[in-house]
């Protein structure tokens, strides 16, 4: 696309640039566009390898990248003032404008729209540019959910997870997982990809008949009670949740393990007692940058002394730790790590790292799961209650499909790394647990 830089605003240009109404026009047929708009172009004038057409609001189309490439994504912008939110807060005003329904893919392929934007450098583009009005937004935000004190690392939990069990149950599976699966074939389901992934951690973990285990982030207890059943342990799981806990608990008591395993309502820092083994499975990204080494600290202090330890997390290759969007919206208060930091943490608490894994399409083709059960479910999610209206449905389907294409596309990775505490390299440690 070829951009106008005179001060009328014009857009022009035939042969694959910038198209008015659909087809090549001649240099005559110019078109006035708004300073918005034009930052918008401006961005996507980056896209080499990719179809993308935008219809604004009056009608007018315009083409970027090459026209018939796979797969072609229809930008279509049903309000104007989607373009001046957009240069006046980035990214999080693109999304901001989606939730408000201001915009959509024509077919609603948001994983795909979003992926041209990585592949294309577009979101890193956009990020570069911080006006005043995103800055304060950012800042205001951040210090009302830094994880440093207890009671925010509560409140960020309860905007997230307290949203409502029969909310989850409707597009997790029925081990109500609420992280990475593990896929082993493509016809998996998602549950058969969870129960993959908690079987792939308890051979890292080794677990034994009769161990002691805690998970720090239990979520609905499905890792303790796998653990449990195919593995003889006992242990504690322990969450933020007051939802999450109560279900938990009844789940347990179903199976008949109340005697093995107990789920507690408090902040790990908390949590007081040695076990055997140590698990965290999606919960890390929560604890903040502060934080680090309180946690790997405490993961130390819960291990005996010749105790093993794994940590699922998020991991991430950008600068940026959690997007504008994602901290107001989704998970406040969240800081994806970087991988050496983490490394760096372990050592600093004296554990010993013996094995990573980078689980990252693995998350994908989760996330891809996850919104196939939500947007099936759609209807039964609003009747659920008043909160869960058009504005939140598509604030969370864009959360799930973006996050599939950070996965898919960009720099969101996850790992799981496997420590040892006081342990002697051996040469029977679990270390090639593959299941494929």
């Amino acid at each position: 696309m070829v951009i106008d830089r005179s001060k009328q605003g014009f857009l022009d240009g035939p042969d694959n640039r910038a198209l008015s109404n659909g087809r090549a026009s001649d240099l005559a047929n110019r078109i006035y566009v708004p300073t918005g708009e034009r930052y918008l172009y401006q961005l996507f004038s980056s896209i080499e390898a990719g179809d993308l057409t935008v219809t604004n609001p009056e009608g007018n189309v315009f083409h970027f990248g090459q026209v018939g490439s796979a797969p072609p994504l229809h930008l279509v912008v049903h309000n104007r003032n989607t373009y001046d939110r957009i240069l006046t807060f980035g990214t999080l005003g693109f999304c901001e404008a989606y939730m408000d329904g201001w915009w959509d893919e024509a077919n609603d392929n948001l994983v795909e729209l979003i992926g041209l934007l990585y592949r294309s450098n577009v979101s890193a583009k956009a990020r570069e540019r911080v006006t005043l009005a995103l800055a304060l937004k950012v800042i205001a935000q951040r210090l009302r959910t830094l994880p440093i004190l207890i009671q925010n690392s509560r409140k960020n939990v309860q905007h997230h997870y307290d949203l409502g069990n029969e909310f989850y149950q409707l597009f997790l599976d029925p081990t109500l997982t609420y992280s990475c699966g593990y896929r082993l074939q493509e016809t998996d389901t998602l549950e058969q990809m969870q129960l993959q992934k908690y079987e792939l951690i308890c051979r890292k973990l080794a677990l034994q008949p009769g161990e002691s285990l805690i998970d720090i982030g239990c979520g609905w207890g499905g890792m303790p009670i796998y653990a449990a059943e195919h593995y003889g342990i006992s242990g504690t799981g322990v969450t933020l949740s007051e939802p999450q806990a109560k279900l938990a608990r009844e789940r347990i008591e179903q199976r008949g393990l109340s005697d093995r395993l107990n789920i507690i309502v408090a902040d790990y820092r908390e949590v007081q007692g040695q076990y055997d083994k140590f698990v965290s499975i999606g919960m890390f990204e929560h604890v903040g940058k502060g934080n680090f080494a309180t946690f790997m600290q405490k993961a130390s202090d819960l291990l005996t002394s010749n105790g093993i330890g794994l940590l699922h997390t998020i991991v991430t290759q950008s600068n940026e730790r959690n997007g504008a969007w994602v901290d107001k919206y989704i998970f406040p208060g969240g800081y994806a790590p970087q991988l050496h930091e983490l490394t760096q943490e372990l050592w600093a608490a004296k554990l010993s790292l013996a094995h990573g894994e980078n689980l990252k399409p693995h998350y994908a083709e989760t996330l891809k799961r996850w919104a196939d059960n939500f947007t099936n479910n759609r209807t039964t999610i609003t009747s659920l209650a008043s909160r869960y209206d058009e504005r939140f449905l598509r604030m969370w389907y864009l959360y799930l499909q973006s996050f599939e294409a950070s996965f898919r596309y960009g720099g969101l990775h996850v790992y799981q790394l496997l420590f040892y505490k006081g342990k002697q390299w051996q040469l029977d440690l679990p270390l090639n647990v593959s299941l494929l």
